[in-house]
């Protein structure tokens, strides 16, 4: 119970990053470069204002990684830029696939076994999520392909390394503060005339609470979850974005929606039911 509160927490605040980034760049008030600057630092500054109080054993800078920073870097830089040239459903399908290879390829080489329900299981979710996208899809610009493809497997390797944290908030935060440096050489390229009050207001929100807070909750949730149920559960995103999309814009509920719903949703379930069958037999 615990793992699917915080994973669909998490999976909420994922979706809520895709619509903010579409809301900011799409209507163009504020540049990609911008974006992601703002996001990372507000997120880094939110996160130790809120931990400067908490008295903890070891010292801040023990916690996180600058592998686990350099890859959540490279994850928002490239996401940000690659939504320049692709439309939502393209730029979807190329992240979460990217995504889906990376993790699946990293567990096959460490010896993880995937049973045949967990395979088909990854089967439905992947149809239902690419049925999804379909009618959305376009030939894709090879910039905005590779940015995708290397956003996707960054946010791979940062899941996978969110596996082993036994600190989930200090190491978010740390991993957060870690990518400053990174995200202040991304001021060199802003351009400051594009930012509008809306675009700030938009990348801090998308930096505290969908990214800050979102990503605490789901380092929170990866101990709980195996490979396969980490990587599939994220095929969810695009159809709660779908969703939002429904309840916050109004968006017609189509059939393609609710048939694709079910593919995506029906696959996670037999994972999960995969998984817990596996724990019973060992």
């Amino acid at each position: 119970m615990k793992a699917g509160i915080f994973t669909l927490v998490a999976l909420l605040a994922f979706a809520g990053n895709s619509v903010l980034c579409r809301v900011a760049l799409g209507e163009e008030q504020i540049d990609a470069a911008g974006f992601t600057a703002v996001r990372l630092i507000s997120a880094a500054l939110f996160l130790y204002l809120l931990f400067s109080f908490k008295r903890i054993e070891k010292p801040l800078l023990s916690y996180g990684h600058w592998w686990s920073s350099l890859m959540l870097f490279i994850y928002a830089i490239c996401f940000s830029f690659a939504y320049l040239t692709l439309d939502t459903g393209t730029g979807a399908l190329i992240l979460f696939g990217s995504v889906q290879i990376c993790m699946f390829t990293v567990s096959k080489l460490s010896g993880e076994r995937f049973s045949s329900l967990e395979l088909i299981g990854l089967a439905m979710a992947v149809i239902g999520f690419i049925y999804l996208v379909l009618p959305t899809l376009s030939t894709p610009s090879l910039s905005g392909f590779v940015l995708m493809a290397m956003s996707g497997i960054a946010w791979g390797f940062y899941t996978l390394a969110g596996k082993k944290s036994l600190q989930p908030s200090l190491d978010t935060t740390m991993n957060f503060i870690r990518t400053i440096p990174m995200a202040m050489i991304t001021l060199l390229f802003i351009d400051f005339s594009s930012i509008t009050n809306k675009g700030l207001v938009v990348a801090i929100l998308s930096g505290i609470v969908t990214s800050g807070i979102g990503y605490i909750i789901w380092y929170k949730a990866l101990p709980l979850l195996s490979n396969m149920q980490a990587a599939v559960t994220q095929l969810l995103v695009p159809v709660i974005a779908a969703f939002g999309g429904l309840v916050f814009i109004s968006e017609p509920i189509s059939m393609r929606l609710v048939v694709a719903s079910i593919l995506v949703l029906g696959g996670v379930l037999l994972v999960v039911i995969a998984k817990t069958k596996n724990s019973q037999v060992n």
